[in-house]
């Protein structure tokens, strides 16, 4: 396996890590692999180590290349600082796709909590004018191929509280970035296929958050996925007795298992899964 620490940010100290697959006389016939980029949760504030490499080392035994992105945090994550780190990861992994072993077009964005709201921000705008000339990113070198979203932040509902939002909002112009900030407002037919889950009794983040981001995908022909389990609150990364403080919850642990399965049918056939979503037309007489 190879390792890597790439600096994004020198002043903030954000940085990608790469964990890739050596290439082996013994696997010819798997020259690339598909890739899923992690953002850990942490509230902005940090970057939750137990959203990290456990998640990237669980994806590794399904086959995909990780890498971790320790983006911008607590005075540093104004908006769109942490989106510009991520876009930066994501044009130095496709720029170095045949070093690294990744296909280009297989390119997840998974992310947690805060991380979920970072990674559906890139799924929102990679191709916002402001932000590709910002991040120097063209010809969708910063696009994910697909999102998957745990517990994400959507709207800017838990920012309200605790003085989060006045830190992320910044210097920046309130209403406009506020409006921003709230990603199921800008989600378009270009937003990429998305995985989502989420606990009902999660007292941190609304699971309607989830429930906000899936219904305008569906209407604007995104196809999607989404999981709502009964039990478990905030934060449970894989939901293991080894990273969840509270025990873990076997129910939703399945999380990853269902992602897996539904990264490996997007990616197997692409043709068919980017076909366009066509809703069905209900009839109100019932």
């Amino acid at each position: 396996m190879h390792c890597e620490k790439k600096i994004l940010n020198e002043s903030t100290g954000a940085y990608v890590l790469r964990y890739t697959f050596e290439k082996s006389e013994e696997m010819q016939n798997v020259t690339k692999r598909p890739t899923v980029v992690i953002c850990p949760g942490g509230g902005y504030v940090f970057c939750s180590a137990r959203e990290a490499d456990p998640v990237a080392f669980q994806y590794m035994a399904a086959g995909y290349n990780t890498f971790i992105v320790e983006y911008s945090t607590k005075e540093h994550a104004v908006f769109p600082n942490s989106l510009l780190d991520l876009c930066a990861a994501m044009k130095w992994i496709r720029e170095n796709a045949e070093e690294f072993g990744v296909i280009e077009d297989q390119i997840a964005v998974l992310g947690f909590s805060a991380g979920g709201h970072l990674a559906a921000s890139l799924g929102v705008y990679w191709n916002d004018p402001e932000i590709m000339e910002r991040s120097g990113c063209k010809n969708g070198e910063n696009k994910p191929n697909a999102l998957i979203l745990v517990y994400p932040v959507i709207s800017t509902s838990w920012m309200e509280n605790g003085g989060e939002l006045a830190r992320i909002i910044g210097g920046n112009d309130w209403e406009s970035t506020y409006k921003k900030l709230n990603l199921h407002t800008a989600v378009t037919k270009d937003t990429p296929q998305t995985f989502l889950c989420h606990t009902l009794r999660d007292c941190a983040v609304p699971a309607k958050d989830s429930v906000k981001f899936a219904t305008a995908l569906m209407d604007a022909g995104v196809p999607c996925e989404l999981h709502i389990f009964p039990n478990g609150g905030h934060g449970m990364s894989l939901a293991t007795q080894q990273v969840c403080v509270n025990g873990g919850d076997k129910s939703f642990a399945k999380w990853v298992a269902l992602s897996v399965d539904w990264l490996n049918r997007l990616f197997s056939d692409p043709e068919e899964a980017n076909a366009p979503l066509e809703m069905a037309e209900y009839s109100s007489k019932f």
